[in-house]
């Protein structure tokens, strides 16, 4: 006998059963008034618990009634705006001043943020042989799956691992913090290399460098960057860092954490979240669009060609045929997302250092484009505009960043707001979570085997 990895015609016969026995009649929802995704039918999420870490507004409240505005989103009550703006002003990297106010709830001052900062570089190790042992052997071609395996593997080197009271599991945090761009990094370099037959070679990160440029030194051969590919990649990493407690991955981090589990294990499953395409791959999903944009479009630079594109990805005629303009709209934001304003203040410049300012156009050019067609083809009137996903996939792919890596980046920034809600969970709640799904299926008899039809 062997490992079975087909579907054979009997597992195909058998699913059919199983959706057969299984389906609930779309209708019942209604019915019983059941929040599929726990939204309701203005996409509001349901109240599942509070926090303290960060908070998105895409609304105010005028006279009793919701009237949409431009996004907010608040890092421990600081808008992300002021946050970035601050860091950037002072010519300063802002992954570990953000970390630190999502982890602690207050901005550090000089001495703390540098205290910091050597906590975090002196953590940038892992155990000996792990990079042999662990992610050279069985290297998987989903950069996310190697990244789980990881993680649940550094439990068995963690002599405290189901220890959770709170020091504990912040070191245990800390250190996956510190980690997870080598994690990522070097599952990538492993892939490379036996999977896809390039060349192998791994830099150790340095002590001195914060942490975008230290996943810029360990991913080059020659380890060689410009301040600007840094700073960005910096930012791109505060923006992905936390965005409220209800998203896909965040809550997940909150079940799971509640029933007492070790981190690692929370921290795998939020990684299992992330990686699902409705959550943490949008982005790729970006830039493989426009690259077949450029490929079906005679002149990118004419408008009318463009939109006539965008028509037929709603109709399902174009790409991979899903019907949607990827990087375009948001379960929150309707106006605006601050997260791609912020970005995209970057992108113009980055596209002229790397020669791509055509690109550049033609992403803008579809951020305006994009939801004139929507309203027009959909009838949607709510707005609509340009997700964080839209600009990060570019800039990704212009700081050369492989396609494999775009979701485990975003886990090492989001690992930061995961740790941040991990902990507010066991400091606040003692209660398992466990909400009520209502049985619609009807009672039946037990049927002897040779009596069955």
């Amino acid at each position: 006998m062997s490992f079975q990895t087909k579907v054979t015609p009997e597992i195909v016969e058998l699913a059919e059963e199983c959706k057969e026995n299984t389906g609930i009649a779309k209708g019942l929802y209604a019915e019983y008034d059941v929040k599929k995704g726990l939204r309701d039918v203005n996409g509001q999420g349901v109240r599942a618990g509070l926090t303290n870490i960060s908070n998105i507004v895409s609304f105010k409240n005028i006279d009793g009634n919701r009237v949409p505005c431009p996004g907010e989103l608040y890092y421990r009550g600081i808008n992300i705006h002021d946050l970035t703006e601050g860091f950037l002003r002072e010519n300063r990297f802002g992954f570990e001043e953000a970390a630190y106010l999502l982890l602690f709830g207050r901005l550090p001052k000089k001495e703390e943020l540098d205290d910091f900062c050597v906590l975090l570089a002196n953590q940038r190790s892992l155990p000996k042989n792990f990079v042999r042992d662990v992610i050279m052997k069985a290297p998987a071609k989903d950069m996310m799956n190697t990244l789980s395996r990881s993680v649940l593997t550094l439990y068995y080197y963690d002599k405290n691992a189901d220890d959770i009271s709170l020091p504990n599991v912040l070191r245990q945090c800390l250190n996956l913090i510190a980690v997870f761009p080598m994690l990522s990094v070097y599952g990538y370099h492993a892939y490379n290399h036996y999977i896809k037959g390039k060349s192998f070679y791994i830099h150790n990160p340095s002590p001195k460098l914060s942490t975008a440029e230290n996943i810029l030194l360990m991913l080059r051969p020659d380890t060689k960057y410009s301040e600007l590919e840094a700073k960005v990649l910096d930012l791109a990493l505060v923006l992905h860092m936390e965005h409220g407690g209800g998203n896909n991955s965040t809550f997940t981090t909150h079940v799971v954490t509640s029933s007492g589990t070790d981190t690692y294990s929370t921290i795998a499953a939020a990684l299992g979240s992330l990686k699902g395409p409705k959550h943490g791959g949008a982005n790729i999903k970006v830039v493989k669009m426009f690259a077949d944009l450029k490929k079906n479009v005679r002149d990118v630079t004419d408008e009318d060609q463009i939109r006539e594109y965008l028509k037929k990805l709603l109709h399902k005629e174009a790409f991979d045929k899903k019907g949607l303009i990827y990087g375009m709209g948001h379960a929150v934001y309707s106006i605006s997302d601050p997260r791609a304003q912020i970005l995209k203040s970057f992108v113009e410049k980055l596209a002229d250092q790397k020669g791509r300012h055509k690109d550049y156009i033609m992403y803008s050019m579809v951020e305006k484009l994009a939801p004139e067609v929507i309203a027009e083809e959909r009838h949607i009137y709510k707005g609509v505009s340009a997700n964080v996903d839209f600009y990060s996939g570019f800039v990704y792919s212009m700081l050369d960043l492989p396609l494999e890596l775009y979701t485990p980046i975003f886990a090492c920034a989001r690992i930061v707001g995961w740790s941040a809600h991990r902990l507010e969970e066991l400091i606040n709640v003692d209660k398992i979570i466990r909400p009520a799904y209502m049985n619609i299926c009807p009672n039946g008899e037990y049927i002897p085997l040779d009596e069955r039809k």
